[in-house]
């Protein structure tokens, strides 16, 4: 929690103008999150791709730290809420893209990949051959 350190009148005005802008994300996220499970519960069992268990990346709990207080539990459930929807959402999309694509990208040192565990086993950029083989129809 940087911004309790050195909390001043100005890091008071500063946090006041950024917290609205802040907070409005939460619509975006909402409703990523609500189509990201129509699509997770619709598309995964026509692919045969397991679900992915919600309840391990998303995880609201830090509202029952007695050590904060009520705007900072409200802060810190928003945060977590975000954060773990991304970290639901990257798995999702890595399982997608195992199952459609499995190719990696290619190397560049300007690009930061994908942080999702399945790329390791993508092929990699331009090998047609391997990816003709790994997809072989069966």
């Amino acid at each position: 929690m940087k911004y309790r350190s050195g909390y001043n009148l100005f890091v008071f005005l500063r946090h006041a103008l950024s917290v609205p802008i802040i907070w409005s994300l939460i619509i975006p996220f909402l409703i990523l999150d609500l189509w990201l499970e129509i699509y997770h519960r619709t598309c995964f069992p026509l692919y045969r791709i397991p679900y992915v268990p919600r309840r391990k990346y998303i995880k609201i709990d830090r509202h029952k730290l007695q050590y904060l207080s009520w705007l900072e539990k409200t802060f810190c459930m928003y945060c977590g809420y975000v954060n773990e929807v991304i970290h639901y959402v990257t798995e999702v999309a890595a399982r997608t893209e195992e199952y459609w694509c499995g190719v990696m990208h290619k190397k560049d040192d300007q690009f930061i990949p994908p942080p999702h565990h399945l790329e390791k086993g993508f092929v990699d950029y331009g090998e047609e051959k391997a990816l003709l083989e790994r997809f072989k129809r069966k």
